[in-house]
């Protein structure tokens, strides 16, 4: 059984998925850093300054003894939810917008290969019909015999 969990994890696409699922987590943060801090706050005079994840419902107040809580309030949260929906729309608006760029790029560097490798292949092509074949070659050495007698 060793063996073969050895065999599993040593195999490439185990070792790839593991990077894959480092550079995601490394991802991750760089993505919700720039939901958390940079976009939210510039929505936030749109919103006028409302944090939703405090909206909710107080289903039951809290129990109080002086300022001891007995029993703590019971809310329906809906503002957390409201919350959680904003940030993944907007972290998919991120990831989206940042794919899309690297595509993109992508798309414009394998264009100029593609350009690159169809300009050396015609290059080729047209050397290739430059060149004379063997009977050319010794019908010209010929003619060029003939000419100097």
């Amino acid at each position: 059984m060793f063996k073969e969990f050895k065999e599993f994890i040593m195999r490439g696409n185990v070792m790839d998925m593991a990077v894959g699922v480092m550079v995601g987590a490394a991802f991750q943060k760089i993505v919700t850093s720039l939901v958390e801090d940079i976009i939210t706050p510039l929505l936030s005079p749109i919103t006028g300054g409302i944090s939703f994840a405090d909206l909710g419902v107080v289903i039951s107040p809290a129990v109080m003894d002086g300022e001891e809580v007995i029993k703590p309030e019971v809310v329906f949260g809906y503002g957390a939810f409201i919350q959680s929906i904003i940030d993944f729309i907007l972290v998919a608006l991120c990831i989206f917008l940042i794919v899309k760029a690297i595509n993109k790029l992508r798309n414009r560097v394998d264009g100029e290969k593609r350009a690159a490798e169809e300009a050396a292949a015609k290059a080729a092509a047209e050397a290739e019909a430059a060149k004379l074949t063997r009977d050319q070659e010794l019908l010209t050495e010929i003619r060029d015999l003939l000419k100097k007698q």
